[in-house]
């Protein structure tokens, strides 16, 4: 099989370079001029498109004649006519894969004639130039192009070494990097190009030798070009550049980079080679049935190129080898296909399929290759960023070209003519106008939200640092930063929303439907809702005036009724709070009350401290003075502090001492860990001054003694006095809670 499918190839390229005169063989019988007019008549798309036009056109004739004089046992027999139109599609197609064949089959044969008479007409044409001539004038003008391009190398060293100078750690430098590598590569396939085929055109040659000459020079100059942009993009280690993971368009490995660069510039160069071959061989004498028949041989040959491509790439760290088998017969399986499509005939499948899988590849692809070189720059550079609405700006942008390129090209492959769409109302005209208004308008959708969202994130993104204790340049948190990042969130979610809204009903109206009384009934469905829904609609109002009061924030502590915790996050419904100990506190807008706000400006923390009855008061005083100016120069407590530890006065005369009364004004959140430092520092002030801190104590007197002596003194034992004391301990706190 593989001999008869390339044995065309082999005799085509003979007949256009064979060295040497060659008997001419007698050229084979072919169709009649009138059969081979007729059937490049009938594969012309413009008259498929005709006819396929009258069938319709006599089908809704029929089924309106039929629908006008139908009898109740004709009509009983619609609901059959679809699978009827099926079965006669797939009939169809495998008539045209059968007919495809067949003439694939039969035009085997008559391909040496065919050759025979190229042949025939080529020397005759180059009667003064044999195969060996036409080999030297190639090779010549493609060594006169690599003279000038290297030539330009020399030239543009400057340019080089400005481009190297750009720097790797800066998502600027890099896209300077690439750009500079892409416009030089540029530089030097131009001067390629001129070297080789605009050399060739400065002479004059006969028609045929220009022709066939030219013809492969250009396709010298594709392959050349496609193998300077590959090694510009993946930068390949043959380069000898010095960090080149870092400043290539793509996260791609060495080994990566070196096989794809090798594997593509062939691939291309193949390509390349057969195109040029199949664009002189119908001017030379080889019909449409001939082309069809060499072209399966150069997909065969393209085929196992791309095979080995695909089974000899490396390995990545990021897939195991069962994934990257399963991955790599999941391509074989596709690549298959494709050759299998075209060699049925099916070539709108075969675009279809191609279009399906290359599209989403080149744009995944060039979303990370955006990632990746805007990337945020290192520490060293200071971490130097691209704005995310760029970012979104170029990788959206370059998403629309691809979209808009590939449904050109599907178009002119499949022979829409954009204008006679526009003034046809056929079924088909219909849809597909109908789906490029629905992706045009996805696609604009999509850029929008894509711009809105990366504003967004990046207000959101700005890094204000959150308050921690130890942190010695703790910044003032801005107030208008910390009501954005509560507000965007659900901005967000309402444009969202609005668009998808927007979007939806724009495509239902390109497509014909009346959007009118949608939007009429979803107002009516809108007042039975809120009608039905009297609470919602209440949580919603009422989330709407707390935001717009600014009553709480996202990280706050506040406290409503039975509810207290940190704001986490909230919807136009309900709030999230999570309680000190861990409960996360679902709470509808409508249910919370007025608000109590812990975390806003400062806090003023006050207790209390019991010394004995014999103790200074001022020389009290003055030691938690001096303790809390100390804990007030501490760094790490200096930042929260606006006023320091001091004593009020003498709250009251208690039952065992006298009852100080302290209090600390800081930022809220920091006083906590202070007041715990304050309370050990201070006892040991106090203990190393002779201060007394008193405890409760029990004398216990009229008991009787085990030995019947009354009014004996009962012995306190520590366990009693523990007890005591948590008596009164627990009696304290329970006044305090009553107190708060």
């Amino acid at each position: 099989m593989l001999v008869l499918i390339a044995r065309p190839i082999v005799l085509a390229v003979l007949a256009l370079l064979l060295a040497g005169p060659a008997q001419a063989q007698a050229p084979a019988t072919v169709p009649p001029e009138k059969v081979k007019q007729l059937f490049d008549l009938l594969d012309d798309p413009s008259v498929k498109a005709w006819v396929a036009e009258q069938r319709n056109q006599d089908a809704g004739s029929t089924a309106a004649s039929a629908a006008a004089g139908a009898s109740p046992a004709s009509a009983s027999s619609d609901a059959a006519a679809a699978p009827d139109q099926m079965s006669t599609m797939a009939s169809s197609t495998l008539d045209r894969i059968k007919h495809h064949i067949e003439r694939i089959v039969q035009t085997l044969p008559l391909l040496p004639g065919q050759f025979a008479h190229v042949r025939a007409k080529t020397m005759q044409d180059m009667s003064s130039r044999g195969s060996a001539g036409i080999f030297l004038l190639i090779a010549v003008f493609i060594a006169a192009g690599l003279a000038l391009t290297w030539a330009t190398y020399k030239l543009t060293r400057p340019f080089r070494l400005w481009i190297i100078a750009q720097s790797k750690d800066t998502p600027l430098g890099r896209a300077k990097k690439i750009g500079g590598r892409t416009l030089y590569s540029s530089l030097l396939i131009v001067s390629f190009a001129l070297g080789s085929a605009g050399a060739f055109m400065l002479f004059d040659w006969p028609m045929l030798i220009r022709e066939i000459v030219l013809t492969f020079l250009i396709a010298a100059v594709v392959t050349w070009a496609v193998r300077t942009y590959v090694i510009a993009m993946l930068v390949p280690s043959f380069m000898k550049v010095e960090n080149a993971v870092e400043v290539r368009a793509l996260p791609v490995t060495n080994e990566a980079a070196d096989h794809w660069s090798y594997w593509l510039s062939r691939i291309a160069g193949v390509f390349a080679f057969f195109a040029a071959a199949f664009n002189l061989l119908p001017g030379l004498g080889i019909d449409r049935d001939g082309m069809v028949v060499l072209s399966l041989g150069a997909e065969f040959v393209l085929l196992l190129l791309l095979l080995l491509a695909v089974w000899r790439r490396p390995r990545t760290r990021r897939n195991d080898g069962h994934s990257r088998t399963a991955v790599t017969w999941l391509l074989t399986a596709y690549f298959i296909a494709l050759f299998l499509e075209r060699t049925a005939g099916l070539y709108t499948w075969f675009w279809f399929t191609l279009a399906a899988f290359v599209l989403p590849f080149t744009i995944v692809l060039t979303q990370r290759g955006v990632n990746f070189v805007l990337r945020p720059g290192s520490e060293e550079a200071g971490r130097p960023t691209i704005p995310a609405v760029t970012i979104a700006v170029i990788d959206r942008g370059i998403r629309m070209i691809l979209i808009l390129a590939a449904a050109y090209v599907l178009a002119r492959v499949w022979g829409l003519d954009m204008q006679s769409m526009q003034d046809s109302n056929t079924t088909t005209t219909l849809i597909l106008r109908g789906l490029i208004n629905i992706i045009v308008i996805a696609l604009a959708a999509d850029l929008g939200w894509s711009i809105i969202k990366a504003l967004i994130e990046r207000k959101l993104g700005i890094e204000t640092r959150h308050a921690v204790i130890g942190d010695e340049d703790m910044p003032v948190v801005d107030p208008q930063q910390a009501r954005l990042r509560t507000l965007l969130p659900i901005i967000q979610n309402i444009l969202l929303a609005v668009i998808v809204v927007m979007a939806v009903l724009m495509m239902l109206a390109s497509v014909g439907i009346q959007i009118g009384p949608l939007i009429a009934g979803a107002g009516v469905v809108g007042v039975a809702v809120g009608f039905g829904a009297q609470t919602l609609v209440k949580d919603v109002i009422s989330g709407v005036f707390y935001l717009l009061d600014d009553a709480f924030r996202v990280g706050e502590y506040i406290s409503s009724g039975s509810y207290r915790g940190t704001v986490e996050s909230f919807s136009l419904r309900s709030v999230k709070l999570r309680h000190h100990r861990g409960p996360l506190f679902t709470i509808p807008f409508g249910e919370l009350g007025a608000v109590q706000n812990q975390s806003r400006d400062w806090v003023t923390d006050k207790f209390n401290i019991t010394v004995g009855y014999d103790t200074d008061i001022e020389f009290a005083r003055k030691l938690i003075k001096r303790i809390g100016l100390e804990l007030a120069e501490d760094p790490e407590f200096k930042n929260w502090v606006i006023e320091p530890i001091k004593m009020q006065g003498v709250q009251e005369f208690g039952e065992y001492g006298i009852v100080l009364r302290v209090k600390v004004t800081t930022r809220p959140g920091g006083a906590f860990a202070m007041k715990g430092r304050f309370f050990l520092r201070l006892r040991q002030a106090f203990k190393e001054q002779g201060i007394e801190l008193p405890f409760p104590t029990v004398h216990v007197e009229g008991l009787q003694s085990p030995h019947g002596a009354e009014n004996a003194p009962v012995e306190i034992t520590p366990e009693l006095k523990l007890a005591v004391a948590q008596s009164h301990t627990n009696r304290r706190r329970k006044k305090a809670s009553t107190t708060e």
